[in-house]
Formats: structure tokens, C-alpha cells, sequence
């Protein structure tokens, strides 16, 4: 079965093993699976079949930014595997000419983690970003729902989406972190589409079924969380949930190769 992973951190070297260790303290987890290098990404990916990974890092400062796009783009120059997305902050300034830079270096996408980056999903400070994407055809990957915090609640991704309906959002973790039932209830919208990352993990079998019955089935992508979770842990986690072969080959492969053009 062809899989493409679509939730992956990455760090540069001398700070992989520090943010590695902020998201599992933030995640409250005993231990992550993996230090975030590039290396143990590919190692961890083509031990379990993965193709390809979406990969990208968080500025939580706009000083970061353009330091962590030379990074991706550098990793995606050297691995073919790997397709890239950006970063954003809600503070950085001149939006326009960063996203421009990355569109050309072949970026399509940026992934935003508002409950780390201390910002609202809907701060009106990045609507302009968010029209940019919509007119450049770029999508926006976000960590949704978490019961600790507000800034990434799946109302404000669905008032997003209602406001830019032309922009492509990845609500992952299956739409809302701990907030399934809520995710399911207002994301299910034309523009939104969800990844399965740190979803049976932190919530078991039954956000990824009831999401099944709920989601869009072209709309389900399957993420692994890297540096959280082990590749292969997670796709037996996913074929040992009964989903009939067609649906998942569909989400480990055939849905992002769509959404993505490949």
C-alpha cells in the first residue's frame, strides 16, 4: 500500500533535540519516538512504506521565519521525498514578499500552530496572509482544537474557511486535538480536509471512525506527527481499525496525491 505522510516536524541539527523536547512537554508526553532530524524521519517513513512526507517547523518568533523557510527549502533540495511547508507568524511584516519567495522556491503550503505560536487562528492580523494563500492557490495546514486553549478552536478554522472559501485548510488531528465531536460537528465544509496525526494516540478508535462516517472520504489524509509518533506504530494503528482497503489506500495515499497534484 503506497503511503504519503502528511504531518511531519523537522528541526536543523544543533536545535533538533530542544524543539523535540518542547513538543513533547507541551504534548505533557513521558517520552517522543524520535529526535526530529531528517534522517530519522526518512529512517522511521521508508522502515513503515512512506513515500513521501509534508514537513515543516513552527516560528514562535517572526525572527524565525525566513530562517526556518531556508531550512525546509534546503531539505527539500536534497531529499526528493520531502514536500515542504512554510511557517508563519502573526507579527512578521512583509508577508508578500515571503510568501512569494517560498511560492518560488516550489513551497504550496504553510503549516500554523496557533496554540504554540500564542495566536488566534482568526486574528484579523492574518487575514491578509490568508488571502494571499487563497490567491495563490497555497493551503494552510493548522493544528485544530485543544481543551487547554482557545487560539486554534475549530470555530475560529470554520470562520476562516467560511471567510476565504477558496482557501484549502488541513484541520489536523482529525479537525480539533480533544475536540473531536465538536471538530465534527462545524468543519465539515467543502474547503476543509483532515489529517488522522496524534488522533488514535491521544483519542483512540473512535474519533477516526465516527470521523470516517462524518468527513468527506476524499478529505482524510493520514499524518504521523513525527517526531511524536513512530511511523510504523501508526499505520498498524490505522489498518488494525477494520477500514475496508479501498478507504485506506485512499487516506494513507490517494486523497493528498489528489489534493496535491502529484
Amino acid at each position: 500500500m503506497r503511503i504519503i505522510d502528511t504531518h511531519a516536524h523537522i528541526f536543523p541539527p544543533k536545535i533538533e533535540q530542544t524543539a523535540t523536547n518542547a513538543i513533547r512537554d507541551f504534548y505533557d508526553r513521558p517520552r517522543m519516538y524520535h529526535a526530529g532530524s531528517v534522517e530519522e524521519l526518512l529512517k522511521s517513513g521508508k522502515s513503515a512504506g512512506v513515500e513521501k512526507f509534508v514537513v515543516f517547523s513552527t516560528a514562535t518568533t517572526k525572527q524565525q521565519v525566513e530562517n526556518i523557510h531556508d531550512f525546509i527549502i534546503e531539505m527539500c533540495a536534497k531529499h526528493p521525498e520531502l514536500i515542504g511547508a512554510g511557517t508563519m507568524h502573526v507579527e512578521y511584516e512583509d508577508v508578500e514578499r515571503e510568501i512569494d519567495r517560498i511560492y518560488s522556491s516550489g513551497i504550496r503550503g504553510v503549516k500554523l500552530h496557533p496554540d504554540f505560536q500564542k495566536f488566534d487562528f482568526d486574528d484579523p492580523r492574518l487575514f491578509p496572509f490568508f488571502a494571499l494563500l487563497e490567491k495563490k492557490d497555497m493551503f494552510v495546514i493548522t493544528h485544530s482544537g485543544d481543551n487547554r486553549y482557545n487560539y486554534s478552536h475549530p470555530e475560529k478554522v470554520a470562520r476562516i474557511a467560511h471567510m476565504y472559501p477558496k482557501l484549502r485548510i488541513i484541520a489536523a488531528h482529525f479537525g480539533g486535538w480533544m475536540m473531536w465531536e465538536t471538530a465534527r460537528k462545524i468543519l465539515v465544509l467543502p474547503n476543509v480536509y483532515v489529517d488522522t496525526s496524534s488522533t488514535i494516540g491521544f483519542g483512540g478508535a473512535a474519533p477516526v471512525l465516527e470521523g470516517l462516517k462524518t468527513f468527506d472520504r476524499s478529505h482524510i489524509f493520514f499524518g504521523c506527527d513525527f517526531p511524536m509518533w513512530d511511523h510504523g506504530a501508526e499505520v498498524r494503528k490505522l489498518m488494525e481499525l477494520g477500514i475496508e482497503d479501498s478507504v485506506l489506500e485512499d487516506i494513507f495515499y490517494n486523497n493528498f496525491a489528489a489534493f496535491y497534484g502529484l
